[in-house]
């Protein structure tokens, strides 16, 4: 493992993830939705988030990526498309971190266009700092984590180590 130091235990993420599903639940009893996991890391809080959910709703996925292995971000592209009609009903984008929100509005920008009703925005890490970020901010957060390079939970460090129950900071990559 790199060099870093435990942030969050397993304990606390599994109360975020209960804290999001409570709050998700409304919007599933209410409304046509089609639940999306942003890939890579947004898999493991989509998987941990529907199992907290109750009635009937879709699951569907989409890759963006800003990374790429990298540490720092470059420009966003798509490596897969959401692949379920979005027209009419309620999307909700699951993803692993929301740190200046350009996957986020680049995503949602995209179900509007594709004609969502609404766009609902729920991850499991917003990042604590006051960088400037993309004109979006989650609907529903489920820790708020110091600024650092985090890996775990759906978050990777040089592609590795996302399946870890817990989020890591790397010591040396403070932003």
């Amino acid at each position: 493992m790199p060099n870093a130091k435990l942030l969050v235990s397993r304990q606390e993420v599994e109360a975020g993830y209960n804290r999001l599903g409570e709050a998700l639940q409304p919007v599933v009893d209410k409304q046509d939705c089609v639940l999306i996991g942003v890939l890579v890391g947004g898999m493991i809080p989509l998987v941990n988030i529907v199992s907290r959910l109750n009635g009937d709703f879709q699951l569907d996925y989409c890759h963006a990526t800003r990374y790429s292995g990298k540490l720092h971000g470059s420009d966003t592209r798509w490596v897969q498309t959401p692949r379920l009609p979005l027209e009419g009903k309620t999307v909700v984008l699951i993803d692993d971190i929301f740190d200046e929100g350009h996957t986020l509005a680049f995503i949602a920008g995209y179900c509007a266009q594709a004609g969502a009703s609404a766009i609902v925005t729920a991850v499991l890490v917003r990042k604590d700092h006051d960088r400037g970020t993309a004109d979006i901010s989650p609907d529903f957060v489920g820790l708020t984590v110091e600024d650092r390079y985090l890996f775990g939970c759906g978050m990777d460090y040089q592609e590795q180590w996302r399946h870890l129950p817990e989020i890591y900071g790397l010591l040396d990559e403070p932003f």
